[in-house]
């Protein structure tokens, strides 16, 4: 009688333990290198690289004003990883010449190319250095203290998309907007949750003539939004305001009214849909960008939806926790969550935009 040469079987429990196993050593390497693209790009070693070429520990340590030590280790595990390459491996510690593929310069080293992800390392210290509070959030049901601005401050991981693309396709693809953007008597924009002011620049940038005004909670990042603005040159045309956009006082007749990946980050969200409802002049409407999320729960589900549902976990519903009358909506907001949103908040029809993005949905709320 034949026997299984492996008695228990290709879907076995002890197939299923390495399984996992294996997964988190992997997921293991793969976080402790985001730690490693924080430091270079806090520590500006990619765009060294970048700019000035290839280099030796020695070499980059001084462009860098850093310690050589710390930058060949940095260097070595880089190229172990495949991240940077060395001309020599052979070559002694301090005489090997490290590049940075022309390839990955987008990727790590241009803040203004649409591939950017540098600050992916920038956003996951930011992430995990208030888990012990958030541990204890878990118990208590409220909502952890919030992360100081220093030392990390907010990736600008929406700002190189925005300049590209918010103004140029996304916004042009829907075309009562674009048409009105466009025409005399200029159009007011105000841009709820507008962060550092990336997608009120870029709009103000592509159509000439509006006038937008960005809210936030956030004095830094509003402060920051100010200075991004001037850089630019918009401020003449970009405001921007601390303002709660769940709470009463903003006003103003708005021909487009805003709302880029905040909405499921507000503990009321319906009073800022409300809001925003009530900012709109006539013809008006809302464009809300938020998750690209499935319609319905799975499990298991995509990559997507689990990059979702881990920055809901750590971050987004944490954030919004701390209201006690908080909608607690969390990242992962399916679509027929956002329309009970906006029918409470008196919209009459919500449109799901043909957009084509890589991780966000564009819905248009109209009264």
């Amino acid at each position: 009688m034949a026997t299984d040469s492996n008695p228990a079987g290709p879907d076995s429990p002890q197939d299923a333990v390495a399984a996992l196993t294996e997964r988190l050593r992997h997921d293991m390497v793969g976080a402790l290198e985001l730690f490693t693209v924080y430091l270079g790009e806090r520590l500006g070693l990619y765009r060294a690289l970048d700019k000035d070429g290839p280099a030796t520990s020695p070499e980059l340590a001084g462009r860098t004003g850093t310690a050589e030590r710390y930058v060949r280790e940095w260097l070595e595990h880089h190229a172990a990883s495949g991240l940077l390459e060395v001309d020599d491996p052979a070559a002694g510690p301090l005489a090997r010449r490290y590049r940075l593929p022309p390839a990955h310069a987008p990727v790590l080293a241009d803040p203004d190319d649409v591939c950017y992800r540098a600050y992916n390392g920038v956003e996951i210290a930011r992430a995990g250095r208030w888990l012990p509070q958030l541990a204890e959030a878990f118990r208590t049901g409220g909502a952890p203290p919030p992360l100081p601005w220093a030392p990390e401050g907010r990736a600008d991981y929406n700002r190189a998309v925005f300049l590209n693309l918010l103004g140029t396709q996304w916004l042009p693809a829907i075309a009562q907007v674009h048409q009105r953007l466009r025409r005399q008597p200029p159009a007011r924009v105000a841009d709820l949750a507008c962060g550092a002011g990336w997608s009120s620049i870029a709009m103000a940038q592509a159509y000439p003539l509006v006038r937008v005004d960005g809210f936030d909670l956030d004095r830094e990042v509003i402060a920051a939004a100010r200075r991004n603005a001037g850089q630019a040159g918009v401020s003449g045309r970009v405001t921007f305001a601390v303002t709660d956009a769940s709470g009463p006082g903003l006003s103003g007749r708005y021909d487009l009214v805003t709302i880029f990946e905040g909405l499921h980050d507000m503990s009321r969200p319906v009073d800022a849909l409300r809001t925003a409802r009530g900012m709109l002049g006539p013809a008006g409407s809302v464009i809300v960008l938020d998750e690209l999320v499935a319609d319905e729960f799975t499990a298991p589900a995509t990559e997507l939806e689990r990059y979702h549902y881990g920055w809901s976990v750590v971050s987004c519903l944490p954030s919004a926790m701390g209201d006690p009358r908080t909608s607690a909506t969390g990242a992962v907001m399916r679509p027929a969550t956002l329309r009970r949103y906006a029918q409470q908040a008196g919209f009459a029809s919500v449109d799901v935009l043909p957009l084509e993005t890589d991780t966000w949905r564009c819905y248009r709320l109209t009264p």
